[in-house]
């Protein structure tokens, strides 16, 4: 009798090791080497017309000028913000995980994204997670077009891609890859093994047969992807569905894309008859009152290969707490606690005794640098209770040198700002665009006490 092999697994990163180990000397994390049996998996199935794809029988060496350069075929999803996340569309043959937290909208935009598929072309829809009568009865309440969209209730990937082989779908949804289980595995689905191998077969079974593949894939409490680190390195695609349970509107973002540019971001709205593409994100955050309040500040960031118009806003208040509080939502808090040492030191304005709190209205979260002018403009706003003019808008990165840094992109996003209806901005001088753009008057900076002086 064959022995068969175990391995030691790491259920955080995924990392492998010989023996046991009580800290994973990849991520540093402790207790999480698990010990699990090494399956004897087969290759999945796949269709005559594609035994040799991608030189899977018959492999050879070939320099890079003999490699064709032909532009990959996509098809669109039907949604323009869906389409953009993805870098133009859906490649035949990619690999496509996209996660959220539970309710955000993950089964309900790709139930919308198969039946308006399946009009045109073969597809599969499987669910691990609900029974069909519950999937037919959420595509009638949004009235979407059942008739031609194939479904599928199976957790065996082997079963799901040999039915699959049959139906011969140009796409396949896979709803969720946490249920998905494999025979020669022996662990509970949803184990690290189980996600790992269910996620390696179906994505070799998407290359060899030239199926795009959706994987629906569920969160931590964190809000990163649940399961082992390598689930994200053998797809192609990883985005991710984000929302809360207060707003009605959903972001999604590319964490990871082989076909386009990653960081992409598409914005949608839940409604009754589901989720519905916003055209124009900017004039949904910018949904502000008729009092301009002291504190709040309009700033455009660049979100992929686009500008959008985001609202920040500012309070601070003095402290009774010996340590006072710096809250941020939206931005980085090791950012904040920087900026405001460069306030006292190049602006003069001394914060330690007070409560500092942040909120980037509408949900969005920033990462980039640009947002640095706008977040100390609103803070030396809210600490004079200065309202600032309602037609204004900032950008910039801040320095520690108190400098006012250039950031990319800046004509473009003065353009976005113009063209809704912005008079005023503080921009680096670097920014400053040469040809003045009509009915905006434009004041470029070189340093932080020239931006308040500007402004206060």
């Amino acid at each position: 009798m064959v022995k068969k092999k175990t391995a030691f697994v790491c259920s955080d990163c995924g990392a492998e090791f010989a023996r046991w180990q009580g800290q994973c000397s990849e991520c540093r994390a402790w207790n999480t080497v698990t010990e699990f049996r090494v399956p004897s998996v087969k290759a999945p199935p796949r269709s005559a017309a594609m035994a040799g794809y991608a030189g899977m029988v018959d492999a050879k060496v070939q320099t890079l000028d003999e490699v064709n350069l032909e532009s990959l075929p996509r098809f669109s999803t039907g949604f323009k913000e869906f389409d953009r996340v993805l870098g133009g569309g859906v490649v035949p043959g990619s690999a496509i995980l996209i996660g959220g937290s539970p309710g955000a909208g993950k089964s309900t935009i790709l139930l919308q994204t198969m039946c308006l598929l399946a009009q045109g072309m073969n597809t599969l829809y499987v669910t691990g997670e609900e029974s069909l009568q519950q999937v037919a009865m959420r595509a009638h309440r949004l009235g979407l077009p059942t008739n031609k969209l194939r479904t599928l209730a199976e957790t065996n990937v082997e079963t799901i891609c040999q039915l699959a082989l049959q139906e011969k779908p140009s796409i396949m949804v896979i709803d969720s890859i946490q249920v998905m289980h494999m025979n020669d595995v022996q662990s509970a689905p949803g184990s690290v093994s189980q996600v790992r191998e269910s996620a390696a077969y179906l994505t070799r079974f998407a290359k060899q047969n030239q199926v795009a593949i959706f994987m629906v894939g569920h969160v931590t409490k964190d809000g990163s992807l649940a399961g082992p680190k390598v689930l994200e390195h053998c797809i192609d695609c990883s985005i991710l569905l984000e929302g809360s349970s207060d707003s009605r509107f959903r972001t999604l973002r590319g964490n990871k894309n082989r076909f386009g540019a990653v960081n992409e971001l598409g914005v949608f709205a839940m409604t009754g008859q589901g989720l519905k593409e916003v055209s124009n994100p900017s004039a949904i955050f910018l949904n502000r009152g008729e009092e301009q309040t002291p504190g709040s500040l309009v700033m455009v960031i660049w979100e992929g290969t686009r500008p959008l118009l985001v609202e920040v806003q500012a309070l601070v208040d003095y402290s009774q707490l010996a340590n006072p509080r710096r809250v941020t939502v939206g931005l980085e808090q090791n950012r904040l606690a920087m900026l405001l040492a460069v306030l006292h030191r190049h602006g003069g304005l001394q914060v330690a005794d007070q409560d500092v709190f942040v909120n980037v209205v509408g949900g969005v979260k920033v990462s980039e640098t640009s947002a640095d002018l706008a977040l100390i403009v609103a803070l030396v706003s809210s600490f004079k209770n200065y309202a600032l003019e309602r037609q204004l808008v900032v950008f910039g990165e801040v320095g520690l040198g108190g400098e006012i840094r250039p950031v990319p992109s800046g004509q473009e996003r003065l353009k976005e700002a113009a063209k809704h209806g912005f008079k005023r901005a503080i921009v680096p001088n670097a920014n400053k665009p040469k040809d003045p753009i009509e009915g905006m008057e434009i004041i470029g900076v070189n340093s932080l006490s020239e931006a308040l002086e500007a402004l206060f």
